[in-house]
């Protein structure tokens, strides 16, 4: 079994941690296993549990011979996700330009970070017209411009971190891949479940025989019906055209998933899904074109987006509040453009995203998976079903249960990544700052196998969404 994945990924030993890890390869070489080969027949711990299976969480800190430089391009949330770790860590890693549009997002980047002014641009483009002067840039910007920006960055010698999806065409990704190629450069695709500890135990278990072969796959991801009306309905990726499928958009963590754990090529795919509620023919009666204009039924609504955002407080992030949460606050910015989107009503909106969407896959050793995007849940976060010849696993994104056919007796993976004092504010399940770190060492290395998820494996992966698409609009399966 090829453990180069989950060795590399949460290979060293933290503080606390009660083996360590030469100690452990070493007992399960002499044995001649992994460190997860055996699974069902170990000895029962008394809660059931197989986290004692598992080898403790690797340390966020980067393991560099070299200081690397990094351009941050796209001073969002994401872009400041990154930042943020970087941070982290100023003996491996310096932040020495920023991009973005919004002035004041740059400039409240740049001054965290000690960027001088002649590296302060606003449209990526200004990047790329001074000579290169650092290592590598995060590309996180709008889906809709991901490609130019790293396009241009590989041929002028970066290395590049870019947000998932890569482009909004399945050409456009392919030639991203070519150009990474053409200049041997590096790009990490932040398909960041990858890096997170519950996804990586999930893959190991699988990898390690204990559930038998692998045979099949169900997959859910719950977008919860708030986030579907902040980030589909209303905002930035609402426009399958002018940003990309959703499929893609919102899921193609999950087809990468999918393929890292069967860890065979998808051939075929088959999906369906449509809009379903957010469209004007389905607004109650009398409801206005926007949440702030008095609407009859904002006390009955779920996606009344003063109650959102105002009382719940979500999805605060668009609104560049400076930290300021207060309700009237919130309230005066869903009436001042261009925050004000974020006012509309849902069945007003320009929208054309899919609201539930359904796809089977079948890959190449012959295992089938079936996966579904749902917009109406109450939350959010991943739900796996595994199944095996000689197993069972069921996981709920946080947590996940074994088990064995034989022994009949299940086991629980729970360890809870968040109460790790290093890994508190990584978000995606502890998946965003293990990335950051890998990319780092790759970068200072200049090797790409330091990666989980190279540009060659997250282009396959994307090539699935592009086919999910087709067979959607075209009611015909698709090959892959």
């Amino acid at each position: 079994m090829i453990r180069r994945d989950f060795l590399k990924t949460i290979g060293a030993v933290t503080a606390g941690a009660a083996v360590g890890l030469p100690a452990a390869e070493a007992a399960a070489k002499a044995a001649g296993t992994s460190l997860l080969e055996g699974a069902a027949d170990a000895p029962q711990t008394p809660d059931g549990s197989l986290n004692d299976m598992q080898l403790p969480i690797r340390s966020l800190a980067p393991r560099v011979n070299r200081r690397i430089t990094v351009v941050v391009i796209g001073a969002g949330s994401r872009g400041n996700v990154y930042a943020g770790y970087f941070k982290k860590y100023p003996d491996a890693v310096q932040v020495v330009g920023v991009s973005d549009i919004l002035e004041h997002r740059c400039r409240k980047m740049a001054d965290a970070h000690g960027v001088p002014p002649e590296h302060r641009f606003g449209d990526w483009s200004e990047v790329f017209k001074v000579p290169k002067f650092a290592d590598a840039v995060v590309v996180s910007t709008p889906d809709d411009v991901h490609y130019a920006p790293c396009m241009k960055a590989l041929e002028m010698g970066y290395d590049v971190l870019l947000e998932k999806p890569v482009a909004p065409t399945e050409k456009e990704c392919k030639n991203i891949l070519k150009q990474a190629h053409k200049y041997d450069r590096i790009v990490a695709v932040c398909h960041v479940l990858r890096y997170a500890p519950y996804f990586i135990a999930l893959r190991e278990v699988v990898r390690s025989g204990a559930i038998g072969q692998l045979v099949s796959v169900q997959h859910m991801e719950p977008i919860q019906y708030a986030h579907m009306a902040h980030s589909y309905v209303r905002g930035n990726w609402r426009d399958s055209k002018q940003t990309t499928p959703i499929i893609l958009a919102k899921s193609c963590h999950d087809l990468d998933i999918l393929r890292w754990i069967i860890d065979s090529p998808c051939k075929s795919i088959v999906a369906d899904g449509s809009l379903h509620l957010f469209k004007p023919e389905n607004a109650p009666e009398g409801a206005p074109l926007k949440c702030t204009d008095g609407c009859p039924h904002a006390d009955t609504c779920p996606y009344n987006a003063i109650d959102i955002y105002c009382r719940q407080k979500r999805h605060l992030n668009v609104f560049d509040l400076d930290g300021n949460r207060d309700p009237d606050f919130i309230l005066q910015r869903l009436h001042t453009p261009p925050y004000d989107s974020y006012a509309r009503c849902v069945y007003h909106c320009d929208n054309d995203q899919p609201d539930h969407y359904v796809s089977e896959m079948v890959f190449e050793g012959g295992q089938t998976a079936a996966f579904s995007m749902e917009a109406f849940a109450p939350h959010g976060g991943r739900r796996t079903r595994i199944m095996g010849t000689m197993g069972y696993i069921d996981g709920d994104g946080t947590s996940f249960t074994l088990w064995d056919f034989k022994t009949r007796t299940p086991k629980v993976w729970n360890l809870k990544v968040s109460e790790i004092p290093e890994y508190k504010g990584s978000g995606h399940g502890g998946g965003d700052w293990p990335l950051a770190r890998d990319f780092v060492e790759a970068v200072a290395a200049h090797d790409p196998s330091l990666l989980s998820s190279t540009i060659d494996v997250s282009i396959e992966s994307h090539v699935m969404g592009f086919a999910a698409e087709r067979s959607r609009r075209s009611g015909r399966k698709e090959k892959v």
